[in-house]
């Protein structure tokens, strides 16, 4: 090798090695979940009284029965049918055509809109969908942050032991359109159960526990479902109340055992304990957009993370502004956003609020305020200006900047540029 080839060389490497070097950012400040357990203890145990705000819970959780049809206008009811005017791709990532969107919304058969009008329960965790069918609709799925999980037919999901009024069935008889507490659209017939005021009555116990644990199996005498936390269960003599199905569908008691590190006596008091306790159940735990897989979006993470505590939360992030006292920062800049949210949040008590994102505001860490929340990505943009997404894909603790101080790190989609306010629970 010559002399001068082996100066090329050499000159190459240094070239790489000092290139990948530089494109090291440094991270702003290391986030470790056990930074809750910190937090959590200083929190304000006052910040409201399980017991009474419980009673407005329970109030809207057993709404549907106390009701003699679903809430929403039809109009209101028919609005997943606008999809039909989109460029929606279903599962073999090729258009959905104006004759299956005809198909579907025909089955719908919304004529017959409130005509049952029954009240039911459900038999096992639920998917709530938009229109009456498993296929998902996805936006451009070579696009970042479309395709999965984003299925835009995924309108919500609900835990076993869930109220209900059903409002009709689909023409197939395979759906029913109903509506729960916090959420309206279309479940599988096989997942739930027709009640009568005799099951209610014993149903209603107003002794209830809710679970504790994430993702446990139960058994009635086989198994039944993976219970997530904030899952409710009257008790009655020791025992706990599922429904189970008879052949014409109607709904009867049936008991299960539960142990005691899976449930608690409802409400949770609103103490550092129970924080910690239920903050280490819910971390790390997969995105799941609407429920997609039996998992959480962002703002069935805050709802399920109060509900213990017997807060009602509404479903979605931005109903969830309604859900406590909401003040704007919209006009700030970023660094006066994080002096208001030092200034004025809540650790434990405060949402944090972005157009279809909800954080859980936890305190402050080397001058940094720290949020909880499960969440998708971060968005990120090549020097090309070419955009494209980091997964997280689980609930985790950050700053109000997660991934600044990685490559491409995108400062006008940055969460912390894209916050609108707080919410004072």
């Amino acid at each position: 090798m010559s002399k001068s080839y082996k100066q090329i060389l050499l000159i190459l490497v240094i070239t790489l090695l000092f290139n990948a070097c530089s494109i090291k950012e440094p991270i702003v400040l290391q986030v470790k979940n056990s930074d809750i357990e910190v937090l959590a203890t200083t929190a304000n145990d006052n910040s409201f009284n399980s017991e009474i705000v419980s009673k407005d819970f329970f109030d809207k959780y057993f709404k549907p029965w106390n009701s003699t049809k679903v809430s929403y206008s039809k109009i209101e009811a028919m609005w997943g049918q606008s999809y039909k005017n989109k460029k929606v791709y279903l599962e073999n990532h090729q258009l959905a055509t104006a004759s299956w969107f005809d198909k579907q919304i025909e089955n719908s058969n919304f004529d017959d809109y409130n005509i049952l009008a029954k009240k039911a329960i459900t038999l096992k965790n639920v998917n709530i969908r938009v229109i009456p069918t498993n296929s998902p609709m996805f936006y451009d799925p070579t696009q970042p942050g479309e395709g999965f999980p984003f299925d835009y037919n995924q309108n919500s999901s609900l835990k076993i032991n869930t109220p209900l009024i059903v409002s009709h069935l689909s023409k197939d008889r395979a759906w029913a359109y109903v509506e729960s507490s916090t959420v309206g659209g279309w479940v599988e017939i096989g997942t739930i159960a027709y009640v009568d005021n005799n099951f209610i009555q014993e149903f209603k116990t107003s002794n209830y526990f809710v679970s504790v644990k994430e993702k446990f199996p139960i058994y009635d005498p086989i198994f039944r479902e993976y219970i997530k936390v904030a899952t409710i269960f009257p008790k009655k003599n020791n025992k706990y109340i599922i429904a189970k199905r008879d052949d014409n569908q109607n709904a009867y008691i049936s008991f299960i055992d539960l142990n005691s590190d899976e449930v608690e006596s409802m409400p949770l008091a609103f103490n550092s304990e129970n924080r910690i306790k239920i903050a280490k159940q819910l971390i790390d735990e997969p995105y799941g957009w609407g429920g997609l897989l039996n998992n959480r979006d962002c703002s069935s993470f805050t709802q399920d993370y109060f509900a213990t505590f017997g807060k009602f939360l509404h479903r979605n992030s931005k109903a969830q502004l309604s859900n406590g006292k909401y003040l704007d920062m919209s006009k700030l800049t970023n660094n006066e956003k994080k002096e208001f949210i030092k200034n004025n949040g809540v650790p434990f008590s405060t949402l944090v609020y972005l157009k279809g994102h909800i954080m859980l505001y936890i305190g402050v860490k080397e001058n940094e305020p720290l949020v909880l929340h499960n969440m998708w990505s971060v968005r990120l943009k090549d020097s090309d200006g070419r955009k494209y997404r980091h997964i997280i894909g689980k609930a985790m603790v950050t700053t109000l900047e997660p991934g600044k101080g990685i490559k491409d790190f995108d400062e006008d989609t940055n969460i912390l540029n894209r916050i609108q306010g707080i919410v004072i629970l």
